[in-house]
């Protein structure tokens, strides 16, 4: 199943329409915050209706999951595979990343760096006005590394050990994360209990994807070495229990650096740095993350199948 998701990410892609499972989970988290975040109440009552909030939607979009798959179980054996296949396809994001990571790269090699700016502006939260070509390609190897736990690796974890419900499941703690956890005044506590949550969840995916990433450098002649020394020494740095695993592993394989000084609504916020500069960031960088990414996702998809083999 997990393999006809991949399959169908790569050749049918992501569709962009307000029905797509992802978009109604986000709004349904929307909805909710709207009823339960009062900004005048006691951290301790913010913290509450945020505890209610992860409650209700993972609630609600596990037994959705879990209804539709038994309703194609009904249905005939094979429509199970297809039709999980067709769910747990919306739940990864490999050739969403892919296509963003290429555009940007496309604009770099042309020099137009408007363009680069305002596409890289589109998938990461920092101020993008004033990057050069280095700033740009290192905030998108960021975000494609990073993404590779959260939009690949992840939910392929969850789907292994419980199927496509427990794959929604995930997706709608990592959709709650990306809208309600920020240690900003207005979420520090209602969002709270949606950011570890998804701490928890991706700890054993983040750790396993570096692992991957290690083993993907050293099929496509990168460093493996260096990735396996960038995560030893740096991940740990990241502000993220998770996130450092994925960058710093890219990092070493690419013996570029990532982290440094970023602005956030004109605010300067150093990040930890992440591998060595061995080599100035440039555009191919990006190309060359996102074959990690893809391998890395092929590699865990062979050894899922190993996995299933041994147990069946």
């Amino acid at each position: 199943m997990a393999l006809g998701a991949v399959v169908i990410d790569r050749f049918v892609g992501d569709p962009r329409t307000s029905l797509h499972p992802v978009v109604l989970i986000g709004s349904f988290i929307a909805w909710l915050e709207g009823r339960l975040l009062n900004t005048r109440h006691s951290p301790g009552c913010k913290r509450l209706a945020g505890a209610v909030l992860v409650l209700g939607v993972l609630t609600v979009v596990y037994a959705i999951a879990w209804l539709a798959m038994a309703a194609l179980a009904y249905l005939h054996p094979w429509a199970v595979y297809a039709g999980g296949a067709v769910l747990l396809s919306f739940a990864i994001t490999p050739r969403s990343l892919a296509e963003a990571g290429r555009e940007i790269a496309g604009y770099l090699h042309h020099g137009d760096m408007e363009q680069a700016r305002f596409k890289v502006g589109w998938i990461v939260g920092r101020d993008t006005g004033g990057l050069n070509t280095a700033e740009v390609t290192r905030a998108t190897v960021e975000t494609v590394a990073e993404n590779i736990v959260d939009g690949i690796i992840s939910p392929l974890f969850y789907a292994l050990i419980g199927g496509v419900p427990l794959a929604c499941l995930y997706r709608a703690v990592n959709t709650m994360d990306s809208m309600v956890g920020y240690k900003n005044e207005k979420y520090r506590d209602f969002g709270m209990t949606a950011a570890r949550i998804d701490d928890v969840f991706n700890y054993i995916p983040a750790r396993l994807t570096g692992l991957l990433i290690v083993i993907a450098a050293a099929l496509l002649r990168y460093d493996a070495g260096g990735a396996w020394q960038a995560i030893k020494r740096d991940a740990g740095k990241h502000p993220s229990p998770n996130s450092g695993f994925a960058e710093a592993a890219v990092a070493g394989a690419l013996g570029v650096r990532l982290g440094g000084l970023n602005y956030y609504g004109g605010a300067a916020s150093l990040r930890a740095y992440m591998g060595e500069a061995k080599q100035e960031l440039q555009a191919v960088h990006i190309e060359q993350t996102i074959r990690i990414m893809y391998l890395v996702t092929m590699l865990f998809i062979a050894g899922a199948i190993a996995v299933k083999s041994v147990v069946a």
